[in-house]
């Protein structure tokens, strides 16, 4: 394990808080709203950032974890106007979109004939002809073409759409499809739980509790999910702590949710362009917070593609031990969003280098984070992955 931090004396030595929070910490004391906020307004990053590699290691060694996945992104089209949002486009003017039929997600799956993924994530827009029984469809037709692989799918917002256009009640909406095949939830939608935020970002989509309300019912029916925060635009510090706080509640209930994820809000081609986005600094101090919150999430995560592979590497000792999977490029999500990444695909070898480099051991996982395997560290190349 990690030394204590209280034993270097240039860390927090000037701030008795700091020091209190950080003997809570090494304690596996919970922290309480306020000492987050504290974290937040007092912390220096590389104080910050030690304290959550520790929590980190103790958790988890230098285990850090990937998965081999691909995404099917049904349309980008959709009937809900988040300002924040750069990817979707509004159903009136759907011919700027895109519509796939069941035969063609299909045929993406096929691609992946004889190739060792576990998981296909189906995420995207919110389209009025793509109800819940559509949906359930094209689970079914995936479990029976290919059973061993994991379906993750549908965002709240997606679901909740679903299940009001078909008039069932959330339980009865999450058991069916649990049925057809759905097995976990990924964490998209959670934007900002405090409702003033939320109805000046996206006032129009399923709310805080019903975002949560969707997941809790997912975990009582024994399915795990994922859970966001999209941070870094017109929130305060206050906001993101009120959020994690109402995720770690619903952790310390249901035990469902997996890892934790912040989002970094991207400023490129949407109508929040005018809102300057955060910078890397303050990033890692984001990651590192979360770390130390949300004690009862075993799971902290980086998506790379958003943030960059360097990034993605410097996040590994700020907190975070999962950097997601080698994903498909076909995904549009994150460089429409302005990210990092406009070809955000890596292959398996990359990302081992990746994790390797970074003086971690990468391990490949499941959905569910059972380890698949464990490569072994060797020393590492510049040539063995671009990192540009």
């Amino acid at each position: 394990m990690t030394p204590s931090i209280l034993t270097n004396p240039s860390v927090a030595s000037h701030d008795a808080e700091l020091a209190r929070i950080a003997e809570k910490v090494n304690l596996q004391q919970r922290l309480t709203p306020e000492e987050g906020l504290y974290l937040f307004e007092h912390a220096p990053l590389g104080w910050v950032g030690a304290l959550a590699n520790q929590v980190r290691e103790r958790m988890h060694g230098h285990k850090t974890y990937f998965n081999r996945n691909f995404h099917i992104e049904p349309t980008n089209v959709c009937v809900f106007s988040c300002k924040f949002c750069s990817y979707s486009r509004l159903y009136k003017n759907r011919e700027e979109g895109w519509e796939l039929s069941i035969d063609e997600m299909l045929d993406i799956v096929k691609k992946y004939d004889g190739q060792p993924v576990t998981e296909v994530h189906i995420v995207g827009g919110v389209h009025p002809k793509m109800d819940m029984y559509f949906f359930m469809e094209l689970i079914r037709k995936i479990r029976a073409y290919r059973p061993d692989l994991h379906v993750k799918g549908f965002t709240a917002v997606e679901l909740d759409y679903m299940f009001r256009k078909a008039k069932v009640t959330t339980e009865e909406g999450m058991r069916l499809m649990h049925e057809a095949g759905l097995q976990s939830l990924p964490g998209g939608g959670a934007e900002i739980f405090a409702p003033e935020v939320r109805e000046q970002i996206c006032a129009d989509k399923v709310d805080g509790e019903g975002w949560l309300h969707i997941h809790k019912t997912a975990h009582q029916l024994g399915m795990h999910s994922n859970a966001t925060m999209l941070y870094g635009h017109i929130e305060t510090y206050a906001h993101r702590i009120d959020h994690m706080e109402k995720l770690r509640s619903l952790q310390d209930e249901t035990g469902g949710f997996n890892t934790f994820i912040p989002l970094k809000f991207r400023n490129h081609d949407n109508e929040m362009s005018d809102v300057p986005e955060t910078t890397l600094i303050e990033d890692m101090r984001m990651y590192a917070i979360a770390r130390l919150y949300m004690d009862n999430f075993p799971h902290v995560k980086a998506y790379w593609p958003m943030l960059g592979r360097h990034n993605a590497q410097l996040s590994l000792s700020f907190g975070v031990n999962d950097i997601d999977g080698t994903i498909d490029d076909s995904t549009k999500i994150y460089s429409m969003a302005g990210s990092e990444e406009q070809n955000p695909s890596m292959t398996t070898e990359e990302l081992v280098a990746l994790i390797h480099q970074a003086g971690r051991v990468a391990v490949e996982r499941d959905t569910l984070y059972k380890e698949v395997k464990v490569f072994e560290r060797v020393a590492p190349s510049v040539s063995d992955v671009s990192l540009n």
